[in-house]
């Protein structure tokens, strides 16, 4: 369904299905800036399981659906961007110029894919070495000093990811003229 939104005084229709959070951006982008928001307190939660309470199956359970949630957010929303793009949902926005890497929403998603991009690999890799390695049910191993300091490692780029991807949706998507 095309939707429409009020740019400026003008009645702007974008490609795609327009979002839940009453800016510019549109669905899959408010779908991954709500998971977004939605898996740093999970990460937390999960942390603290088997930190605080040594729940190894909570904390398990917890990165698994923190994990198939966000691939699943982030591949539906690559295909979106793809198939729709975001751009035109981007003119409007004051921080906006048309060309190549002048402006701040280009920088902004920059730095954001510095975070994204290698976190993905990182957490994939934590995700299957965890799955290999550790005894089942979960518990203590031979594997939990270096999935401590890669967990680590992936929870601080995913809030890295989470906090620059809601930075260049604000300018993006939220931040208007006037």
């Amino acid at each position: 369904m095309q939707g429409s939104r009020m740019a400026s005084g003008l009645l702007a229709v974008y490609p795609g299905w327009d979002g839940f959070l009453g800016t510019r951006g549109s669905w899959m982008l408010d779908t991954v800036f709500t998971a977004m928001l939605l898996a740093i307190p999970l990460m937390v939660a999960s942390i603290g399981a088997v930190r605080y309470g040594r729940r190894f199956r909570l904390h398990k359970a917890l990165q698994v659906a923190t994990a198939v949630v966000l691939f699943t957010t982030v591949l539906a929303f690559e295909v979106d961007m793809r198939l729709t793009g975001w751009t035109d949902r981007a003119r409007p926005s004051p921080y906006w110029q048309d060309g190549t890497w002048n402006d701040w929403i280009d920088w902004s998603l920059g730095v954001h894919l510095l975070f994204a991009i290698p976190t993905l690999f990182l957490w994939a890799w934590v995700t299957i070495q965890a799955w290999r390695k550790f005894p089942r049910p979960a518990g203590p191993g031979a594997h939990s000093r270096p999935h401590r300091v890669g967990g680590r490692l992936a929870a601080i780029g995913l809030t890295l990811t989470a906090i620059t991807g809601w930075w260049f949706y604000w300018l993006a998507f939220v931040a208007t003229v006037g």
